[in-house]
């Protein structure tokens, strides 16, 4: 038995960042003012190629955000993929909106081709809006998961939404790091092509604060509109004027502290966690009936998460099984999300043909992928499931 506890995806945090937590002590700049905020929203807008971006309290705020400065809000529609992590789909909700799900292809993304046949099949098109003709409400947008940091295909994403003046928003809260090599957006960073983007640095994220979030855009007009929501609602902050309803979704100076020193070591990050699904891949290309999913090749993935498929016809046990085997021997794993159109607020929602995604819900397993991870702790993952195999 494995002794030594390989965790699933845990920080990569270094001492050097007590400087700038000493720092927020010292200057008493530990709330919601500091120039970390700042010099963090400046780093993430220079790495990802954009003019601004907007620090906030989370990357489920950060969409929050974003679907109301989109102008998405009570008796509208918002297609949403089902396989993700649930906080993509909540904010629909906040708003008072409702998801329509849609299934995902063999990135693990919504399939775009089952997206346009819904709105062409199951929708008219009347006056610039897609109405929906089983609820005759109007579908106003499309949230786009950039799934374990595989990009989306956003060529085909962007021609429908043109094609039918969606508003879209990108989840790319997995995705930091990740841009595409060729085609239309070929050195363009994920969440910087739809409306809005939105990045997460909760603690199992590539890199991270604690928690916190940012949204970016091309659109000033949206992140003048995300910044005023985000403190309050504040019009006057001298005499404490607010005309509307406001939320507290500001960044902490502490928080951002972490960050102006984790995003400079994303790059190494990246490679590091390319480096190790390579040798993942060399091992599990000759154990039969594991299978790991591919990266886009026309594309700089982050590679955030792996995913192994299991086959228990030629692998000799099922997911579930190796799942237990794995975590009993100390190799921290865990199986895809529920889906999220299966999940207890969202029973009675609409979904389109989800097949696929339910395939991936029974048989895909994410096996440790930290930025830490040593090339020893990759082998000792690999020794087991050859050893499994082997017991077969």
């Amino acid at each position: 038995m494995n002794n030594k506890i390989i965790p699933l995806s845990v920080p990569n945090l270094s001492l050097d960042i007590l400087k700038n937590v000493k720092e927020t002590i010292e200057t008493g700049w530990v709330s919601t003012g500091g120039r970390f905020i700042s010099d963090f929203e400046d780093k993430i807008a220079k790495h990802v190629k954009v003019g601004r971006a907007i620090s906030c309290q989370s990357g489920t705020a950060g969409l929050h955000l974003a679907l109301m400065v989109l102008g998405i809000g009570a008796g509208d529609e918002v297609i949403v993929p089902t396989l993700t992590f649930i906080a993509a789909v909540n904010p629909v909700r906040y708003v008072g909106a409702e998801p329509i799900f849609m299934d995902c292809d063999d990135t693990l993304n919504m399939d775009t081709d089952k997206l346009e046949e819904f709105i062409e099949k199951e929708c008219n098109y009347i006056d610039g809006k897609v109405i929906n003709k089983r609820t005759n409400k109007t579908i106003k947008g499309i949230i786009v998961v950039h799934v374990f940091g595989n990009p989306v295909n956003m060529e085909k994403l962007t021609i429908i939404k043109e094609k039918y003046n969606l508003k879209l928003i990108e989840d790319a809260t997995e995705a930091l790091g990740s841009y595409y090599l060729k085609g239309k957006y070929a050195g363009r960073h994920c969440g910087t092509i739809g409306d809005i983007g939105v990045y997460s640095f909760n603690a199992n994220k590539i890199i991270t604060t604690g928690g916190g979030g940012m949204v970016v855009s091309n659109k000033q007009e949206l992140l003048d509109r995300v910044a005023f929501l985000s403190i309050q609602a504040k019009t006057d902050p001298l005499y404490f004027i607010h005309d509307e309803v406001g939320y507290n979704y500001r960044m902490t100076n502490i928080q951002a502290s972490f960050g102006t020193d984790q995003i400079d070591r994303l790059e190494g990050f990246i490679e590091t966690k390319i480096k190790n699904y390579n040798l993942y891949k060399e091992a599990l290309d000759n154990i039969e009936g594991l299978t790991l999913l591919p990266f886009r090749t026309d594309t700089r993935a982050n590679h955030w998460f792996y995913s192994i498929i299991v086959d228990k016809e030629k692998y000799g046990m099922n997911r579930d099984e190796l799942l237990r085997k794995l975590n009993d021997n100390n190799i921290q794993t865990r199986p895809l999300w529920g889906l999220v159109h299966k999940q207890k607020p969202y029973l009675d929602n609409q979904g389109y043909r989800i097949t696929k995604a339910q395939f991936y819900e029974k048989n895909l397993i994410n096996v440790p992928c930290s930025s830490n991870l040593s090339e020893e702790e990759v082998r000792i993952v690999i020794k087991q499931l050859e050893t499994n195999k082997k017991l077969f």
